[in-house]
């Protein structure tokens, strides 16, 4: 009888067998990867890298390299390697993994000199690696779908739900080739920002690429978007409004906010 977590990576290799997980920042540390463990180990030679990208049959990783070894380990091609690597996933126990793979291409990322590419196929995959990467993938749709739900759902950014969103009330907005300004968050969505600037600062047209800086109690979160629509309110004021590309984090702090609303904690009397 095949056991509950072969039949959970079973599942997950059929949902998502074909997916990737590109290793952002977010990513990484979501999936607990500890950067400094991870190597290859070519004969006798360990190889530190990082992961670029996952996958459940073939991942990338890179390595600083000189032009020099890459040549050397060009021979290593086609050929068995060894890949050790560690998570410690949040609120999971550390997992170590010591994999074989084949060294499917190693080349020169582009634009970056000394780092070297690896493409490596994996002979096995162990269950608890395909639940770990399965389950972040799961994770991900969810917050795709939330992304959709509290898109709609406005946040009005008082002091108290600021409070209740772990905001510091410190947030500053740019664009290319121009200074960052400070700005006033008036409301938020996980789909839009509406923020106000002092008086006598630039009215921007809709369109126009933004990026905002935007600091809570769990992260500081560089969110982008474009300028929906501006206008100065009467006081002088410019308020704006952008709509904003999908962010995870932003849609976990949101999700939390209307989890703690929808889920009032009782103190007891």
């Amino acid at each position: 009888m095949a056991s509950a977590t072969t039949g959970t990576a079973n599942n997950f290799l059929e949902k998502y067998g074909d997916r990737t997980i590109t290793c952002t920042p977010y990513a990484l540390s979501k999936l607990g990867v500890e950067k400094n463990k991870c190597f290859f180990k070519i004969e006798e030679y360990s190889i530190l890298c990082i992961p670029f990208q996952f996958g459940f049959k073939r991942s990338l990783f890179l390595a600083t390299i000189t032009p020099r070894e890459l040549i050397f380990f060009q021979k290593y091609v086609n050929t068995i390697i060894g890949l050790s690597i560690s998570f410690v996933p949040p609120n999971r126990s550390p997992a170590k993994f010591l994999l074989r793979c084949t060294l499917n291409s190693l080349g020169q990322m582009k634009g970056r000199e000394n780092v070297g590419l690896f493409v490596a196929d994996f002979k096995t995959n162990p269950e608890e690696l395909i639940i770990l990467l399965g389950g972040f993938l799961e994770t991900q749709d969810r917050l795709q779908v939330q992304y959709e739900e509290y898109g709609s759902m406005l946040i009005k950014m008082t002091s108290p739900v600021a409070k209740q969103l772990g905001y510091n009330l410190e947030s500053v907005i740019s664009e290319p080739g121009k200074e960052t300004r400070k700005i006033q968050i008036l409301s938020l969505t996980s789909k839009s920002i509406e923020h106000m600037e002092a008086e006598g600062t630039p009215v921007r047209l809709p369109g126009t690429p933004v990026t905002y800086e935007v600091i809570f109690k769990k992260a500081r979160l560089f969110l982008t978007g474009t300028v929906a629509s501006a206008d100065i309110l009467p006081q002088g004021p410019v308020r704006t409004v952008s709509n904003l590309t999908y962010s995870p984090e932003l849609v976990e702090i949101i999700d939390d906010y209307w989890y703690t609303i929808r889920n009032p904690v009782k103190i007891a009397k």
